[in-house]
Order: structure tokens, then C-alpha cells, then sequence
């Protein structure tokens, strides 16, 4: 088996579940993700005295499910798998599918009964509330070709995008917490934006390698109604099977007042599904100092060095604004200058230009200073 599989698990287990004896940890494989990983990760949860539990599916006869389901059928899913979750600590998720556009021909209501009743109640409320969990994506040819090369290149890029030093990058984002925590205004500027918000008491949060694998995020949230301004989106995002690109938000009083992009129309469908999806519920600074070119998988492009993502839809328990929504949607803003540059000002000082932070104390959190 591949060393670094086994790296990869040790770490899963250890640094990002944090497993303890005795704890009950779900591991789901997703569509191809290789099976020497599994056996890995059981062998670790093991290792360790907990005890793993395993589930394989197939985007492929998920798609079908959904296809064909009813509002009951997908209800009594959700019940099951909601009863398995409450008794799991650990959730470890692992994601390969080959096709990212499986479920693109699937119809929007039926895509909208399964993220309301299935994927809320079991994983945006169980799941990410109750257990120490981790999601990732395991590199395939589908992943090298969004990231336009070789599988043998990206598997070199995957393991060192996963397998840094990421107790190293939790001490280096001690100094955006802090300055986050006593801080009010935000200010973005860039290319077709130019966004001002209140993030006053909301608490923040510092992502290394606990939550995702690729890791390496600071967020908070803007005050529910704060948010004012234009932002113009330069990361395509794949939602729901379908690929958004050029997406252009115009916000007054917290509120999405305008949306354009690529596809308006389904654009607006999803923020109307309900109240809280034209409010934002994250704002995020990404900081991983290998991610640097998006490739339309968002555990990846949420982290790219130089980039911010600002989400429509619910907020996380630990950074809340109070908004409720059944979609949380991550989308990226990237601010180096091939990418158009941009800055980020808080309480009036400018803190990140140009993707790099010029503040003194934050430049610990440059590319140079994470590797």
C-alpha cells in the first residue's frame, strides 16, 4: 500500500477526528475513492480502540434513487441514516467520483426534496453539529482533468495539499482570530466589487485539517443585515451538478437583491428556496500555500491561497449570524493579481492586498511562512 495512504489515514483518525478508545466512527466512500483507503482508515480507527463502521455508495444509484424517489421514501432514508448518525462520534466522508456532473440531469425539485429532506436533517444538522468530522476528496482522473493534468501530478499535488504540516498552520492563524475577534467593519474591494459588512462579536473559527482535508480557512460570519455592496464572483462553482460561473451578487441590508450569472434563472431558483438563501451565512479568508488555481470542487477552491469565500445560505453553530437556510453554498473570490488582485480592509486598515497580508502580524499566514 502506498505510504502516503496510510499517512493520509494516521492523520484522518488522529489529528482530524481525534479518535479516542471506544468511540464508534462512520466511514462513508463515496463513488471510487480506492478501497486500500478504507481498509486503511478501519485498520487505524482500530489501531487507536475505536471502532469503525463503513458504508460504500455509488453517485451513479444515488442519482437513480433520487430520480425515482418519493417525499416518503427519501423521509424514511433519512430516518435510518439519522438514527446511525446520532450514534456515531467520528464521521470520516470520503468523495471520488469519477463524473462531478452525475446529477446535473436530475430535476430541480427532486434535487431540492433530497437537500431538504435527506442531507439537512442527517448531515447539516447531525452530523456537522453532533460529531468530530471530516470531509475529503480522493484524487481520480476526473479531479486531474478539472485541474487540467496528469493524474500522476495531481496525486503529487493531493498529498502534499493533505498531508502538510497543518498543526503548524493552526498556530499561524492565531493572529487572524485575534484581530477577528475584537474587529467590526470589513471591506472588500476589487474587479466588479466592492462589499462593506459588520462582523462585530460574531465569533471565528480556524480550519486545519479537522473539518476538510485540504484544509486551511479562517471564517466568521457578516452581521445577518449588515451586508451592503457588489461582489463579483471569478471561481466557477459546480451546484447541484450544474457549473455557475460569473456570478455577481448586489446585496442591500444583508439581503441579495440582485443575482446574475451564466444561468440566471437557476441562480435565482436556488435563492428562492427559501428565506435564509439571500443571506449570507460565511465570510472566510483562504490560506492553504498549495491550492492556487480553482478546479470546481469547492474543499478545494474554499482554500486557495489569496482567496475569500462569502456563502449565501446557513450559518455554521460556531461562527452564527442567525441565519437559517437548507443551503450553504461556497463561494470563492480569489484575490491574487492573476486573478485580478483586490483588498480587504477591517476596521479601516488595510490587512490583505493582492491576495498577500501586508499587516505585520498576519504575515505568518503567507504562502512563504505555511510550507
Amino acid at each position: 500500500m502506498d505510504n502516503r495512504i496510510l499517512q493520509l489515514a494516521k492523520n484522518l483518525v488522529s489529528h482530524s477526528c481525534r479518535v479516542e478508545k471506544g468511540e464508534r466512527v462512520l466511514i462513508e466512500i463515496f463513488g471510487d475513492a480506492p478501497k486500500n483507503l478504507a481498509k486503511a482508515l478501519v485498520k487505524e480507527v482500530t489501531n487507536v480502540g475505536g471502532l469503525p463502521f463503513v458504508t460504500l455508495k455509488d453517485q451513479s444509484i444515488t442519482r437513480e434513487l433520487i430520480k425515482n424517489s418519493t417525499k416518503e421514501q427519501i423521509e424514511l432514508m433519512a430516518k435510518y441514516e439519522l438514527e446511525r448518525m446520532k450514534d456515531m462520534d467520528c464521521y470520516i466522508g470520503i468523495r471520488g467520483s469519477e463524473n462531478t456532473a452525475e446529477l446535473s440531469d436530475v430535476a430541480d425539485d427532486k434535487m431540492r426534496l433530497y437537500s431538504d429532506c435527506f442531507s439537512m436533517p442527517v448531515h447539516l444538522k447531525e452530523r456537522v453539529n453532533n460529531t468530530k468530522w471530516v470531509v475529503l476528496r480522493y484524487p481520480n482522473n476526473s479531479m486531474a482533468q478539472l485541474a487540467n493534468t496528469s493524474l500522476e501530478s495531481f496525486e503529487d499535488f493531493y498529498f502534499d495539499v493533505c498531508c502538510l504540516d497543518y498543526s503548524k498552520m493552526e498556530k499561524a492563524m492565531d493572529s487572524l482570530s485575534q484581530l477577528l475577534e475584537k474587529s467590526d467593519k470589513v471591506r472588500i474591494t476589487g474587479p466588479g466589487t466592492d462589499i462593506s459588512f459588520s462582523i462585530k462579536d460574531i465569533p471565528n473559527v480556524k480550519c486545519f485539517g479537522r473539518r476538510n482535508i485540504p484544509d486551511g480557512e479562517v471564517y466568521t460570519a457578516p452581521i445577518r443585515n449588515s451586508v451592503n455592496g457588489v461582489i463579483s464572483y471569478n471561481t466557477p462553482s459546480v451546484y447541484e451538478g450544474f457549473t455557475f460561473e460569473n456570478i455577481v451578487f448586489e446585496f442591500k441590508d444583508g439581503k441579495i437583491i440582485k443575482a446574475t450569472s451564466n444561468n440566471t434563472e437557476k441562480l435565482n431558483e436556488i435563492l428562492n428556496s427559501d428565506e435564509g438563501a439571500r443571506y449570507i451565512g460565511e465570510f472566510a479568508f483562504g490560506v492553504n500555500p498549495y491550492i492556487l488555481k480553482p478546479m470546481k470542487d469547492t474543499l478545494f477552491d474554499e482554500k486557495i491561497s489569496g482567496s475569500i469565500h462569502f456563502t449565501p445560505g446557513q450559518a455554521y453553530k460556531l461562527a452564527d449570524n442567525g441565519n437559517k437556510s437548507n443551503i450553504h453554498w461556497d463561494l470563492v473570490l480569489i484575490q491574487r493579481p492573476e486573478f485580478g488582485g483586490g483588498e480587504i480592509w477591517i476596521d479601516d486598515i488595510l490587512v490583505r492586498k493582492d491576495g498577500i497580508f501586508v499587516l505585520e502580524e498576519l504575515k505568518v499566514l503567507n504562502p512563504e511562512n505555511l510550507k
